[in-house]
């Protein structure tokens, strides 16, 4: 077992309840979403909806479980990895509080992102940046990362405003579930995308820490929107829609430059 002490100023105990706990939850969640899709969400969102449910499922909770196994073994990556799968399931679960009609699982929806958020802010709390900094300064691209970071985060601010200009120009009925995805982008996900790109791109230590997390919090999101729209066609009997597979590849950048924290994580037991 590899030593963690040397990365982390405070006990991690209480990120390590809470972590199992949203995991917990959160199967409990996608497992009733997935055998009742048809009374918790929308005809017209069923399909996405549910295939995010399976996504999560599948892949995202097996990822935050590795993370929480490998920071205990004391490998750094899972350490890194952690907050940024957290953050997926904050976007995700702020998505349902706000965009999917009130339902039995609606408190359930609260916990997991509150929970969620709190946690990232005790993870990152608890890391010695500079000592995360000595270790991956010299082995992952720092102004790629960080510039993927600042142009995703500037794609979501661009798209997200244009969207909410036209329909304010065109005065165009906006419901709360064409509002959604505006305030979670704007609120949740463009700021700590924009902000964790500039810390990387100027080689802060925080950058360091939060570099491994939000590659790996962007690329799932990308992958999981055509992976989810097949799952989720797949569950519901509905006609399978390839046309957004070619976001996978925009999902692919993030994934490769992530390969750099790993291997830089991964290098040697000290930093």
């Amino acid at each position: 077992m590899n030593d963690l002490r040397p990365f982390i100023k405070h006990d991690l105990k209480l990120m390590y309840l809470s972590s199992l706990l949203v995991a917990m939850i959160m199967a409990i969640v996608s497992i009733a979403s997935i055998l009742y899709w048809n009374v918790i969400y929308p005809a017209s969102k069923a399909t996405s909806s549910v295939g995010t449910d399976a996504f999560d499922l599948v892949l995202i909770l097996p990822i935050l479980l590795i993370s929480i196994w490998l920071a205990h073994r004391g490998n750094l990556i899972g350490l890194l990895l952690w907050p940024g799968t957290l953050l997926y399931i904050l976007y995700i679960y702020t998505f349902n509080v706000i965009g999917v009609p009130f339902n039995e699982l609606f408190l359930l929806y609260i916990v997991l992102a509150a929970l969620s958020a709190y946690t990232i802010i005790g993870l990152v709390a608890s890391i010695d940046s500079n000592a995360v900094r000595r270790r991956l300064a010299d082995v992952v691209p720092k102004r790629a990362a960080g510039g993927v970071l600042i142009v995703l985060a500037i794609l979501f601010i661009v798209m997200d405003a244009y969207a909410v200009v036209a329909a304010l120009l065109s005065h165009t009925p906006v419901d709360i579930q064409m509002q959604t995805p505006w305030i979670v982008d704007l609120i949740v996900e463009c700021p700590v995308l924009l902000i964790g790109g500039v810390l990387l791109w100027r080689r802060t230590s925080l950058g360091y820490v939060a570099g491994a997390g939000l590659l790996l919090q962007i690329s799932a999101l990308f992958i999981g929107v055509p992976v989810s729209l097949v799952l989720g066609a797949l569950l519901t009997g509905s006609p399978i829609d390839l046309s957004s597979t070619v976001i996978v590849v925009i999902g692919l950048i993030p994934l490769v430059l992530l390969l750099f924290f790993v291997r830089g994580a991964v290098s040697s037991c000290a930093p």
